[in-house]
């Protein structure tokens, strides 16, 4: 690894390439330390310093590297672009007009990032007005104190419009950032910016167990698990079902073309860390409705003990079922079987013992709902070892990582490293060529 490592330096378009990505990261990472405009940075500081967020603006926060509890020019971080991919994708299935973008190639996918960035500007313009109502109303930090109220001084409408633009701004800027790794930098720039913004958060956060009331044996036996599902998750994440698919030879003018055997790769994680985001968002937001009510009424008082708890039984539940559904959702979505066959039929293409047509779109639907049936459970062990952990060590805070966090941290991260190896292999048959 180090070898290769050094020699991605030595080559000099690979070194441009990471040295430019790694600019990007440094002046993302300012970013989430610039107050917008109007926040009193110091109340801020010290409200952070007392709190714990596990609703929706904790998912959030995690996702923007903690900037969205410091209300900083970057405190929305990714999370608009990530739910704007995730809608758009989801519109395939009730509006034909983007099912035909999809399947126009390199025009229609350019449409469609359009549209992506234009549903980003409007999901940030409605979450930065959601921070800072809850800011302003002193939800935003729990129960943190009376201070973290007036975190805003000047609450004229003036200053928090300039509030709302600044945060909406950053959220774009943020996505050009993105963009332009994805173009001269290394690896997919939304992903690796997400990665950034966890690691950010994870370590310190991790340290913090050994330093509270965890103790170092408990912050050594965490340590040791997420090591442990680490290794479980590169090995799963890389595991694979292969459908052998044969083309026969076709003449073409006379010519014969085509022919051979090739596999179909069917991941047993199909859905990757999209399932576990919807569940987490989706379950945090009665947690998020309650802070808008009276924190002395049954309901609020109901939703805050079962469901914004991640120790009840009700939270867990539903949080297993959702990721179940999601992964079975987001699947069919995304996996047509009945388009795969279609093409495979056109091209020649068909698996042995297999007939072309319907039945090998009957077959891979079958596949892929044993696969679906494994990869779900799979999800959803891991997003529940957190709050498993919790009870049996008696930790009285949120651990720093969860299924979302660890997915992302491994997936990232091999996809990264798996695009260096192979510039650095093209870069290696060059130099036989030349």
């Amino acid at each position: 690894m180090l070898s290769n490592l050094l020699q991605a330096f030595k080559t000099p378009d690979l070194r441009r390439k990471i040295l430019f990505t790694l600019v990007i990261i440094i002046v993302f990472r300012l970013g989430s330390f610039v107050p917008t405009p109007g926040v009193d940075y110091t109340k801020v500081a010290s409200c952070t310093a007392t709190i714990e967020s596990n609703d929706l603006l904790g998912l959030i926060n995690l996702f923007s590297g903690g900037a969205l509890l410091q209300l900083s020019v970057f405190a929305l971080g990714i999370m608009p672009y990530i739910t704007a991919s995730i809608i758009v994708q989801m519109l395939r299935i009730v509006i034909p007009r983007f099912e035909a973008l999809y399947k126009e190639g390199q025009a229609g996918q350019t449409k469609m990032t359009q549209y992506t960035r234009y549903l980003t500007v409007g999901l940030a313009i409605l979450q930065s007005t959601t921070i800072i109502t809850t800011a302003r109303i002193g939800t935003l930090f729990g129960n943190a104190g009376g201070d973290c109220k007036q975190v805003i001084p000047d609450q004229s409408i003036p200053t928090l419009l300039v509030m709302i633009i600044v945060m909406t701004a950053g959220t774009s800027l943020i996505m050009w950032f993105g963009e332009l790794v994805t173009e001269r930098g290394v690896g997919n720039g939304m992903s690796v910016l997400i990665f950034t913004s966890i690691c950010a958060k994870f370590l310190p956060s991790l340290w913090s167990i050994a330093q509270g009331n965890g103790g170092f044996v408990k912050f050594a036996v965490v340590l040791v698990i997420i090591i442990a599902i680490m290794v479980v998750v590169v090995y799963i994440e890389q595991s694979q079902r292969r459908i052998p698919v044969q083309y026969a030879k076709q003449s073409i003018a006379g010519r014969t073309v085509g022919g051979g055997d090739t596999y179909l790769p069917m991941k047993l994680n199909m859905s990757g860390v999209i399932p576990i985001i919807f569940a987490s968002s989706i379950l945090a937001l009665p947690g998020l409705i309650a802070k808008f009510g009276d924190q002395n009424a049954g309901w609020v008082q109901w939703i805050n003990q079962f469901l914004a708890n991640q120790t009840s039984w009700v939270h867990i539940t539903f949080y297993a079922f959702l990721i179940i559904f999601f992964c079975f959702f987001y699947t069919s979505i995304t996996f047509n079987p009945d388009e795969i066959s279609d093409n495979m039929k056109n091209q020649g293409g068909f698996i042995p013992g297999i007939r072309a047509g319907s039945s090998t779109a009957d077959y891979l639907r079958y596949v892929l709902y044993r696969i679906n049936t494994a990869g779900s459970l799979y999800l959803m062990i891991v997003a529940l070892v957190p709050t498993i952990l919790i009870l049996v060590l008696g930790l009285s805070q949120s651990l720093p990582f969860g299924g979302t966090t660890i997915l992302i941290i491994v997936g990232v991260g091999l996809e990264t490293v798996r695009q260096i190896n192979s510039q650095l292999q093209q870069h290696h048959y060059d130099g036989f060529l030349s």
